[in-house]
């Protein structure tokens, strides 16, 4: 258990832990603000995806960063969220919430892209973490605009500050974010359960 009874978020710690540890590695190979050098390691690139079948790249891109600020902006993000909606979900359902988001974020930006005719090579955990986001509106909505410490209007003024940078800002994989919060969103719908309270002894399950 950790602070105040809560469970320890195993995975969300982990998965910080491989991000980082994805990003040492690429960054000691070559260098991670190379877009040559991420695109031959596993980065998105839609063309490499829908004509040579390269599907991983929808998952090895998630762990990837285009240099240090990138990777700590997301960690802090995911740090300060992702145990609250792990404790929600539960270890196994967070982590396969975790890689549906992120693929699924990938997924949409690929589809715009290819609507669009504007073609990029794309990394990062942001679209994973906009489906944590959209996990928890689900989550905190259920739960009367509460979960833990976290409140519908803390979560509603990230969101509305996050997208406003994104669309305010060069290099931003806008579509990837828009994508990772509605799947986001969908698979909390499909996996969280809100705890049933024991109206005996007022203990929630």
């Amino acid at each position: 258990m950790g602070v105040y009874g809560r469970k320890r978020a195993y995975v969300n710690t982990a998965l910080i832990a491989i991000n980082v540890l994805c990003f040492l590695y690429l960054e000691l190979a070559g260098s991670t603000q190379s877009t040559g050098f991420m695109l031959e390691h596993g980065a998105m690139f839609a063309p490499l995806v829908l004509e040579y079948g390269q599907y991983y790249r929808l998952l090895t891109s998630v762990f990837m960063h285009f240099g240090v600020s990138h990777l700590m902006n997301n960690m802090l993000v995911l740090f300060v969220l992702g145990d609250n909606l792990e404790r929600a979900l539960g270890h196994v359902k967070y982590l396969i919430f975790y890689l549906l988001c992120g693929i699924g974020a990938n997924i949409v930006s690929m589809t715009v892209d290819l609507m669009t005719g504007s073609i990029a090579v794309g990394a990062g955990a942001s679209g994973a973490i906009f489906g944590v986001v959209g996990g928890l509106v689900y989550a905190v909505g259920i739960n009367r605009g509460r979960l833990e410490d976290l409140t519908s209007r803390q979560l509603g003024a990230m969101i509305l500050l996050t997208l406003y940078h994104g669309f305010t800002s060069m290099n931003v994989d806008n579509a990837a974010h828009i994508g990772g919060l509605a799947t986001g969103v969908l698979l909390g719908v499909l996996l969280y359960r809100k705890p049933k309270r024991n109206s005996d002894y007022g203990i929630w399950r």
